[in-house]
């Protein structure tokens, strides 16, 4: 890691895009949401590329933050901003409707916390990503997601936001020019219409290691996903997501990037 310009992912490509359709893809990028004080992140970070680490927002401090960026450094993997509503109590998962103003400030304080700290290890963040309700919540609303990109933007358009793959969060944050990585989960299960399964569903998590690794790979090389209604729907997995704080958020991540390097593709931003 340095403090040179972030590399990011080849995003905004329909080369790519294609490529992921066709299943030819070389690299994929592999994410995990980190510095939450699940105890998992120092198993974790040896087999992903990129951790998008709690900016105090949902869980985690200074300290969580400082470690975590100590580790990215040593395995060589890109760090993010992973912004969320100020709800520590429910992790970030509880949806909140509030001003687009309100909206706009706290993507962009996250950001600056983790800028300041990011600074004093002389590297940059590459990528933000929003957390929880506000992920999902902005998937689906195209103002909230409109905000989201807006304050990513502002603050730095070097920057990349990841986006559930064909949601309101890529469509928003591309019609303003914002570099975007579409984003699949390894370790959630799909509605028909390309949303997440919610949590409070029995059917929400895949816990099962073959399960996740059949699901991966099925979105790398086939750029589709199973619903929970035995339905294949488009998918484009420009970066796949595995939990930090999942059961079995350990094992997923050594065994999918196993997994995707046996298929011949590279795990890298």
């Amino acid at each position: 890691m340095s403090a040179e310009k972030p590399k990011g992912p080849k995003v905004n490509d329909s080369s790519k895009a294609a490529s992921l359709r066709d299943g030819l893809v070389g690299a994929v990028d592999l994410n995990c949401d980190m510095g939450e004080g699940t105890g998992n992140d120092e198993l974790i970070m040896p087999f992903i590329s990129s951790a998008n680490i709690d900016c105090g927002y949902h869980a985690g401090d200074e300290k969580t933050i400082r470690k975590t960026i100590e580790l990215a450094i040593k395995h060589n993997v890109a760090i993010g901003a992973h912004v969320s509503f100020f709800d520590k109590e429910n992790f970030g998962r509880s949806e909140m409707n509030l001003p687009a103003g309100e909206v706009y400030d706290l993507v962009t304080q996250q950001l600056i916390i983790l800028k300041k700290i990011a600074g004093s290890f002389n590297i940059k963040m590459e990528h933000v990503k929003p957390h929880g309700a506000l992920n999902n919540m902005s998937a689906k609303d195209a103002v909230l997601a409109k905000t989201i990109a807006a304050a990513v933007k502002d603050f730095d358009e070097n920057l990349v936001l990841f986006g559930s793959s064909g949601s309101h969060s890529i469509s928003e944050a591309k019609a303003i020019g914002l570099q975007t990585a579409s984003e699949v989960f390894a370790d959630r299960t799909y509605q028909d219409d390309g949303s997440l399964t919610p949590r409070s569903q029995h059917n929400a998590l895949i816990e099962d290691t073959g399960a996740a690794i059949r699901q991966v790979l099925q979105m790398i090389n086939k750029g589709t996903v199973t619903t929970i209604t035995g339905k294949q729907i488009p998918m484009i997995a420009e970066t796949i997501c595995i939990h930090g704080d999942g059961k079995h958020a350990v094992e997923f991540a050594e065994n999918i990037s196993g997994a995707i390097k046996k298929e011949g593709v590279l795990i890298s931003r």
